[in-house]
C-alpha cells in the first residue's frame, strides 16, 4: 500500500564494509525503514562499489526494501542482473542515456519498481515525461560518486516535483546531505524518503547498534518538530 509517510532509507555506503550483514541487521532493528545501496561505475560518477553478486548477498540480511541506486552508465545490460540479486526498487539517471523511458519500461518488466534519479544541475521537468512509469523520483542534493559531501539546496525543484507528481503513487526521495538540519526543509518541499549516509552511521558500530537509532531518531524527531512549529 502506497504511503507518504516518512521513511529513513540508511545507506550502506557508510557502513564497515567488512561487516555488511550485521550492520544491515543493526540498522533495521534500529528503526531503518529502507536500506539503500549506492552502485558506481568509475564512469558514470568517480567511484566504484557494488556490482551485483555483492547486492545478492546484502539482500540475505535485508527484511525491509532495499533501494538500489544505480550510478553507472549504461543501465539497460544490468538490469536483469540486479533484479535477479533482489533489488524491490532499482533507481536509474535520467542523464545515464538518451531512452530513460525504455530503461524505467525494462525495470518493471523485471519485476522491480522504478525509480528515476536527477541530479543537481538538471531540472525537474527531465523526469515530467516518466511521471506515468515510475514509482520514485530521487533528486539529488549532492552531485553523485561520493559520500559525505556537502549539501546542495534542492528546496524549488522538489516543489516543482511534488506538484508535477500531483495524487500519482510517486515517491520522493533525497539523496545526499541529509541530517537534523536539512531533512526538514526537503520533507516541507514534498519528500517522503530520506537516504542518510554519515548522518545515521556517525558514531556508532554493530556493537553500539543503539548509536544508529538515536541518530535516525533525530532526524525523525527534528522533522516532527518543523511539521509542529
Amino acid at each position: 500500500m502506497f504511503d507518504r509517510s516518512l521513511k529513513i532509507a540508511p545507506s550502506i555506503l557508510s557502513a564497515d564494509f567488512a561487516d555488511f550483514g550485521r550492520e544491515i541487521r543493526a540498522i533495521e532493528d534500529q528503526g531503518a525503514d529502507w536500506v539503500h545501496v549506492d552502485v558506481m561505475d568509475g564512469h558514470f560518477v568517480p567511484n566504484l562499489t557494488f556490482g551485483p553478486p555483492a547486492v545478492a548477498a546484502f539482500r540475505k540480511h535485508v527484511k525491509t526494501v532495499m533501494d538500489v541506486h544505480l550510478m553507472i552508465s549504461p543501465v539497460d545490460p544490468y538490469i536483469d542482473a540486479y533484479a535477479k540479486a533482489g533489488a524491490d526498487i532499482l533507481t536509474a539517471h535520467v542523464e545515464a542515456g538518451p531512452h530513460a523511458h525504455r530503461t524505467m519500461q525494462a525495470i518493471r518488466a523485471a519485476g522491480m519498481k522504478a525509480g528515476v534519479a536527477i541530479n543537481p544541475g538538471t531540472p525537474a521537468e527531465a523526469v515530467e515525461h516518466l511521471l506515468d512509469m515510475v514509482d520514485l523520483i530521487c533528486v539529488m542534493t549532492v552531485n553523485p560518486g561520493f559520500g559525505g559531501q556537502k549539501y546542495i539546496d534542492m528546496t524549488a525543484k522538489v516543489r516543482k516535483l511534488r506538484s508535477m507528481i500531483g495524487d500519482r503513487p510517486v515517491h520522493i526521495e533525497i539523496d545526499g546531505g541529509m541530517d537534523p538540519t536539512t531533512a526538514p526543509l526537503m520533507v516541507a518541499a514534498g519528500a517522503d524518503v530520506l537516504v542518510a549516509g554519515s548522518a545515521v552511521f556517525k558514531g556508532g558500530s554493530v556493537s553500539t547498534p543503539e548509536v544508529y537509532g538515536t541518530n535516525m531518531r533525530a532526524i525523525r524527531d527534528a522533522v516532527s518538530a518543523a511539521k509542529a512549529a
